[in-house]
Protein backbone atom coordinates (compact mmCIF):
# COMPACT_ATOMS: atom_id res chain seq x y z
CA UNK A 1 0.00 0.00 0.00
CA UNK A 2 1.52 3.37 -0.90
CA UNK A 3 1.07 5.69 2.11
CA UNK A 4 0.55 9.52 0.44
CA UNK A 5 1.92 12.54 2.34
CA UNK A 6 -0.13 15.49 3.08
CA UNK A 7 0.70 17.97 0.61
CA UNK A 8 1.82 20.58 3.11
CA UNK A 9 2.44 19.34 7.23
CA UNK A 10 1.00 21.30 9.99
CA UNK A 11 2.88 24.74 10.26
CA UNK A 12 5.46 23.75 7.81
CA UNK A 13 4.78 26.99 5.72
CA UNK A 14 4.90 29.12 9.03
CA UNK A 15 8.63 30.89 8.96
CA UNK A 16 10.03 31.62 12.72
CA UNK A 17 8.48 35.09 12.63
CA UNK A 18 5.13 33.95 11.79
CA UNK A 19 5.03 31.26 14.60
CA UNK A 20 6.21 34.02 17.17
CA UNK A 21 3.27 36.13 15.64
CA UNK A 22 1.13 33.26 16.19
CA UNK A 23 2.15 32.99 19.84
CA UNK A 24 1.29 36.27 20.76
CA UNK A 25 -1.92 36.15 19.31
CA UNK A 26 -3.00 33.25 21.56
CA UNK A 27 -1.30 34.84 24.48
CA UNK A 28 -3.16 37.89 24.14
CA UNK A 29 -6.65 35.62 23.78
CA UNK A 30 -5.46 33.72 26.67
CA UNK A 31 -4.29 36.76 28.73
CA UNK A 32 -7.65 38.72 28.84
CA UNK A 33 -9.65 35.58 29.63
CA UNK A 34 -10.97 36.22 33.24
CA UNK A 35 -14.09 37.99 33.05
CA UNK A 36 -14.62 41.13 34.63
CA UNK A 37 -16.26 40.83 38.06
CA UNK A 38 -17.28 44.17 38.16
CA UNK A 39 -16.66 47.80 35.84
CA UNK A 40 -15.42 50.78 37.10
CA UNK A 41 -15.53 53.99 35.00
CA UNK A 42 -12.64 56.35 36.78
CA UNK A 43 -13.82 59.75 35.89
CA UNK A 44 -14.98 62.95 36.98
CA UNK A 45 -17.22 63.30 33.97
CA UNK A 46 -21.17 63.54 33.56
CA UNK A 47 -21.36 62.84 29.50
CA UNK A 48 -18.88 59.57 29.91
CA UNK A 49 -20.61 58.11 32.52
CA UNK A 50 -23.77 58.79 29.85
CA UNK A 51 -22.18 57.56 27.25
CA UNK A 52 -21.43 54.03 28.60
CA UNK A 53 -25.16 54.08 30.10
CA UNK A 54 -25.95 53.91 26.68
CA UNK A 55 -23.94 50.39 26.42
CA UNK A 56 -26.42 49.18 29.22
CA UNK A 57 -23.87 47.63 31.02
CA UNK A 58 -24.01 47.61 35.15
CA UNK A 59 -20.69 49.95 36.20
CA UNK A 60 -19.61 52.03 39.50
CA UNK A 61 -18.44 55.02 38.85
CA UNK A 62 -14.94 56.40 40.81
CA UNK A 63 -13.75 60.13 40.33
CA UNK A 64 -10.52 60.93 39.43
CA UNK A 65 -7.83 63.31 40.58
CA UNK A 66 -4.27 63.57 38.76
CA UNK A 67 -2.01 66.03 37.42
CA UNK A 68 -3.12 66.56 33.63
CA UNK A 69 -0.20 68.55 32.63
CA UNK A 70 1.15 68.40 29.45
CA UNK A 71 4.81 67.44 28.97
CA UNK A 72 7.16 69.27 26.89
CA UNK A 73 6.74 68.72 23.20
CA UNK A 74 4.27 65.91 23.85
CA UNK A 75 1.66 64.97 21.07
CA UNK A 76 -2.27 65.30 21.51
CA UNK A 77 -2.24 61.43 20.94
CA UNK A 78 0.17 60.58 22.95
CA UNK A 79 -0.74 63.23 26.14
CA UNK A 80 -4.48 61.85 26.16
CA UNK A 81 -3.05 58.11 26.24
CA UNK A 82 -0.52 58.96 28.92
CA UNK A 83 -3.74 61.15 30.60
CA UNK A 84 -6.10 58.09 30.68
CA UNK A 85 -3.82 55.69 31.76
CA UNK A 86 -2.62 57.98 34.92
CA UNK A 87 -6.37 57.97 35.62
CA UNK A 88 -7.31 54.23 35.33
CA UNK A 89 -3.99 53.71 37.86
CA UNK A 90 -4.54 56.36 40.19
CA UNK A 91 -7.98 53.86 40.91
CA UNK A 92 -7.62 51.18 43.40
CA UNK A 93 -9.76 48.27 42.91
CA UNK A 94 -10.51 44.55 44.23
CA UNK A 95 -9.22 41.69 41.86
CA UNK A 96 -10.88 40.70 38.73
CA UNK A 97 -12.46 44.61 38.28
CA UNK A 98 -12.01 45.82 35.03
CA UNK A 99 -11.36 50.09 35.37
CA UNK A 100 -12.34 52.33 31.92
CA UNK A 101 -10.49 55.66 31.90
CA UNK A 102 -10.88 58.37 29.34
CA UNK A 103 -8.91 61.57 28.17
CA UNK A 104 -10.19 63.98 25.61
CA UNK A 105 -8.53 67.36 24.52
CA UNK A 106 -8.70 69.62 21.40
CA UNK A 107 -5.70 69.76 18.82
CA UNK A 108 -5.75 73.12 16.27
CA UNK A 109 -2.36 72.86 14.85
CA UNK A 110 -0.43 70.96 17.08
CA UNK A 111 -1.46 73.61 19.40
CA UNK A 112 -3.49 71.91 22.66
CA UNK A 113 -7.29 72.83 24.24
CA UNK A 114 -7.80 72.06 27.41
CA UNK A 115 -10.87 73.14 30.09
CA UNK A 116 -10.92 77.04 30.28
CA UNK A 117 -9.57 78.27 33.03
CA UNK A 118 -11.77 81.34 32.35
CA UNK A 119 -14.84 83.62 30.53
CA UNK A 120 -11.54 85.38 28.77
CA UNK A 121 -9.92 82.05 27.86
CA UNK A 122 -12.61 80.10 26.95
CA UNK A 123 -13.74 83.04 25.25
CA UNK A 124 -9.99 83.10 23.11
CA UNK A 125 -10.63 79.60 22.57
CA UNK A 126 -13.23 79.67 20.38
CA UNK A 127 -12.40 82.75 18.63
CA UNK A 128 -9.47 80.55 17.78
CA UNK A 129 -11.35 77.51 17.19
CA UNK A 130 -13.29 79.84 14.57
CA UNK A 131 -13.87 78.80 10.93
CA UNK A 132 -10.88 76.13 11.11
CA UNK A 133 -10.83 72.54 11.04
CA UNK A 134 -9.62 71.16 14.82
CA UNK A 135 -8.61 67.47 15.77
CA UNK A 136 -10.65 65.68 18.70
CA UNK A 137 -8.02 63.49 20.66
CA UNK A 138 -9.59 60.83 23.33
CA UNK A 139 -7.54 58.19 25.02
CA UNK A 140 -8.97 55.15 26.54
CA UNK A 141 -7.14 53.23 29.00
CA UNK A 142 -8.98 49.90 30.06
CA UNK A 143 -6.84 47.68 33.12
CA UNK A 144 -7.73 44.18 34.69
CA UNK A 145 -5.52 42.68 36.76
CA UNK A 146 -1.81 42.98 35.04
CA UNK A 147 -3.48 43.55 31.58
CA UNK A 148 -3.71 47.23 30.40
CA UNK A 149 -5.09 48.01 26.53
CA UNK A 150 -4.96 51.45 25.66
CA UNK A 151 -6.33 52.99 22.16
CA UNK A 152 -6.89 56.73 20.72
CA UNK A 153 -9.57 57.87 18.69
CA UNK A 154 -9.36 60.95 16.46
CA UNK A 155 -12.21 63.28 15.04
CA UNK A 156 -12.15 66.16 12.51
CA UNK A 157 -14.41 68.89 13.74
CA UNK A 158 -15.34 72.13 11.51
CA UNK A 159 -16.32 75.23 13.09
CA UNK A 160 -18.24 77.96 11.19
CA UNK A 161 -17.11 81.46 11.61
CA UNK A 162 -18.41 82.71 14.67
CA UNK A 163 -18.63 86.51 15.62
CA UNK A 164 -17.74 87.96 19.00
CA UNK A 165 -22.13 88.18 19.35
CA UNK A 166 -22.50 84.08 18.68
CA UNK A 167 -19.16 83.57 21.26
CA UNK A 168 -20.68 85.63 24.06
CA UNK A 169 -24.29 84.11 23.87
CA UNK A 170 -22.98 81.06 24.12
CA UNK A 171 -20.74 81.34 27.15
CA UNK A 172 -23.93 82.69 28.79
CA UNK A 173 -25.66 79.76 27.91
CA UNK A 174 -22.72 78.24 31.11
CA UNK A 175 -22.12 74.45 29.23
CA UNK A 176 -18.82 75.18 28.48
CA UNK A 177 -17.35 75.84 31.54
CA UNK A 178 -15.75 72.00 31.69
CA UNK A 179 -15.53 71.09 28.14
CA UNK A 180 -11.96 71.04 26.36
CA UNK A 181 -12.35 73.64 23.60
CA UNK A 182 -14.71 75.60 25.37
CA UNK A 183 -17.46 74.14 23.40
CA UNK A 184 -20.24 71.24 23.76
CA UNK A 185 -21.03 69.79 20.87
CA UNK A 186 -23.87 67.32 22.24
CA UNK A 187 -25.44 70.87 23.93
CA UNK A 188 -26.32 73.88 22.21
CA UNK A 189 -22.26 74.28 21.48
CA UNK A 190 -23.70 72.09 18.18
CA UNK A 191 -24.87 75.27 16.80
CA UNK A 192 -21.17 76.42 16.30
CA UNK A 193 -20.43 72.75 13.84
CA UNK A 194 -20.73 73.13 10.82
CA UNK A 195 -19.66 69.42 10.59
CA UNK A 196 -17.51 66.57 11.53
CA UNK A 197 -15.78 63.71 10.14
CA UNK A 198 -15.44 60.70 12.36
CA UNK A 199 -17.13 59.42 15.74
CA UNK A 200 -19.58 61.90 17.36
CA UNK A 201 -19.07 60.03 20.58
CA UNK A 202 -15.46 60.90 20.81
CA UNK A 203 -15.98 63.93 20.73
CA UNK A 204 -18.42 64.22 23.63
CA UNK A 205 -16.13 62.31 25.22
CA UNK A 206 -15.84 58.33 24.94
CA UNK A 207 -15.77 56.73 21.60
CA UNK A 208 -18.29 54.13 21.89
CA UNK A 209 -17.53 51.54 18.97
CA UNK A 210 -13.93 51.57 20.13
CA UNK A 211 -15.02 51.16 23.33
CA UNK A 212 -17.44 48.52 22.46
CA UNK A 213 -14.98 46.48 21.04
CA UNK A 214 -11.82 46.22 23.78
CA UNK A 215 -14.63 45.35 26.14
CA UNK A 216 -14.91 42.49 24.26
CA UNK A 217 -10.98 41.63 24.33
CA UNK A 218 -11.52 41.52 28.60
CA UNK A 219 -14.77 38.93 28.15
CA UNK A 220 -17.51 41.84 28.19
CA UNK A 221 -19.41 40.71 24.67
CA UNK A 222 -22.17 43.25 24.75
CA UNK A 223 -23.69 41.98 21.87
CA UNK A 224 -24.62 38.74 23.18
CA UNK A 225 -25.46 39.84 26.63
CA UNK A 226 -22.46 37.28 27.69
CA UNK A 227 -21.56 39.83 30.84
CA UNK A 228 -25.55 41.22 31.46
CA UNK A 229 -26.71 37.61 32.43
CA UNK A 230 -22.75 36.26 33.57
Amino acid sequence: MVRLEPAVRPFECFNLASCFSFIKIIQKKLKTNVKPRSIVLASNSPRRKALLEQLRLPFKVVPTFVDESRNVSENAKNLVERISEKKARSVEVEDDWLIIAADTVINLNEKIFGKPFSKEDGFLMLRELSGKVHKVHTGVCMVLNKNREIFSVQTDVYFRELTDEMINWYWSLDESRDKAGSYAIQGAGSVLVEKIVGSYTNVVGLPLKETADMLGQFGVEIFNDTYLNS
